[in-house]
């Protein structure tokens, strides 16, 4: 045997042969027959002793995933994985925000400190490019199945460097009983709804002693949760998407100005003071303990072509308040919710690659199939429905509503290995504005002098509404590109 690696054919388990070592066996020796037949006794006990089976230990993937990927039906999915195949997965710790998990990436990609398989945020797939594996030849099978318009945030340079792993989408929850009781038949189309909404109910419930009480709440600290959240404001206005798909920087303009104040104008009115601290964890809280009435939060979609989002991201368990879901609230150019989500990748430089891409092939086919089976149960359980985003079925308008609907990426694709870059200098101007340290007009006129530094781009007027997506067409999505919600909408925690 030559100790390589071979299939069980018949368990279908990975295993490893061992290496046969034989000593050499003593020189023949003039003997009589009697001594002869004693050291041929002797000899095949050195060459049964001599020659042995040394075993090797079994495939270990280390595997990157963040705390809230880490659940039970995961860690489920490891063991039956490592049940059916021999080879074992091994999480590695990351920190718990994306900006700090990049950094440590790049370095478990480069020094090769046992990073086999990685869970990467999509938006830093220019930036780990360099070292991860071109998955398209590799999942010819399953990449069909995943819904086209979600692998262009993952595609750099004609690599496909991840598949997705999880996909939300920019949503808002609301308290459906005290829209009820207020005599809200619907939950806010409009940014203007949504103040009018937030400020009644607020005043009505502290009015009842619930002094704690605010209309709504959303992540306002200084990291890339704000970048989603204004990008939303911004791109509802008609103000663009930061850098526009052809690299236009679109900034600093009207539209974007007024949809910082807008923002700014909430803090005390209708959203905390301390709303400029909140992470995602902070404002569900608050929501989940019944001290809000509207929450911006994550909604998870199927990577498959099965339809709407129907699930919450970042809960283990659903909130004990009555609560429905739908589309973030429009602007003047329509709604906008930010396509977040991260993807599975494997380390070029893993000295398991076959195993890495057998194990990511297994995760992939398990995560579509429940995908599709919680897509099923959550239509069949009584919820809220409202307009639900969806990356799945680009269409007419949304049920009751006159404007456009739209998912938005952020410009990781456009900007490259300077994405982290420009999601800082993008950060520190809107928090500077919600925080009062500077006026709108006065940040977005320095950011935009700073995103040209950074990216040697040029500045220009953000794409106008005619530049939308035909919806009787249903065009290829690249990352960084606008395209509309469905008409139908669901709501599923």
């Amino acid at each position: 045997m030559d100790g390589s690696r071979r299939k069980n054919t018949e368990n279908g388990k990975f295993g490893m042969e061992g290496n046969i070592q034989c000593r050499p066996a003593a020189p023949r020796l003039r003997t009589s027959a009697g001594a002869a037949r004693t050291a041929a006794v002797l000899l095949l006990g050195i060459v049964l002793t001599g020659c042995r089976r040394t075993p090797r230990e079994p495939v270990t993937l280390g595997y990157t995933y963040s705390w809230n990927e880490d659940r039970p039906q995961t860690r489920a999915l490891f063991q039956r994985f490592a049940d059916e195949t021999g080879i074992r997965i091994k999480a590695i710790p990351v920190p718990e925000y994306t900006r700090d998990y990049v950094d440590l990436a790049v370095k478990l990609l480069e020094d090769g400190s046992g990073a086999d398989v990685l869970n990467i945020d999509l938006i830093w797939a220019a930036t780990l490019e360099p070292n991860l594996l071109d998955l398209q030849p590799l999942l010819a099978g399953e990449i069909p199945q995943i819904e086209p318009q979600l692998l262009s945030s993952y595609t750099v340079n004609g690599k496909l460097v991840a598949v997705p792993f999880n996909v939300p989408l920019g949503g808002l929850e609301y308290r459906s009983d005290l829209l009820r009781e207020y005599g809200y038949d619907h939950p806010p189309r409009t940014w203007d709804e949504l103040e009018s909404m937030a400020g009644r109910i607020q005043a009505g419930e502290r009015a009842k002693g619930n002094k704690d009480f605010w209309g709504y709440v959303w992540q306002g600290a200084a990291g890339e949760a704000l970048t989603c959240n204004a990008l939303e404001w911004q791109a509802a206005a008609g103000g663009g998407r930061i850098i526009e798909p052809d690299g236009t920087i679109s900034v600093n303009n009207p539209a974007t100005v007024r949809a910082w104040q807008r923002a700014r104008h909430w803090i005390g009115w209708i959203s905390p003071p301390s709303v400029v601290s909140y992470r995602e964890l902070d404002s569900m809280l608050v929501f989940d303990s019944g001290r809000a009435a509207f929450n911006r939060i994550w909604l998870l979609t199927p990577m498959t072509r099965a339809g709407q989002a129907r699930q919450t991201g970042w809960r283990s368990s659903p909130p004990v308040v009555k609560t429905g879901f739908a589309r973030m609230p429009a602007g003047p150019a329509g709604s906008a919710g930010t396509l977040g989500g991260t993807g599975t990748a494997v380390s070029s430089h893993s000295p398991h690659r076959n195993e890495a891409i057998a194990f990511v092939r297994y995760q992939l086919r398990a995560l579509m199939k429940a995908g599709e089976e919680n897509s099923m149960a959550a239509a069949r359980a009584p919820a809220e429905f409202a307009n639900s985003p969806s990356v799945s079925d680009p269409g007419t308008l949304p049920a009751g509503s006159d404007h456009p609907a739209s998912i938005v990426a952020r410009p990781s694709i456009a900007a490259g290995d300077k994405y982290k870059q420009v999601s800082k200098a993008y950060i520190d101007a809107v928090y500077s504005v919600l925080t009062g340290q500077k006026q709108a007009s006065e940040a977005a006129a320095e950011l935009e002098k700073q995103l040209i530094e950074i990216t040697d781009f040029h500045a220009g007027p953000p794409k106008t509404a005619e530049k939308r997506l035909d919806p009787r067409k249903r065009p290829a999505f690249n990352a960084g590109s606008v395209f509309p919600f469905p008409t139908a909408y669901a709501g599923w925690r």
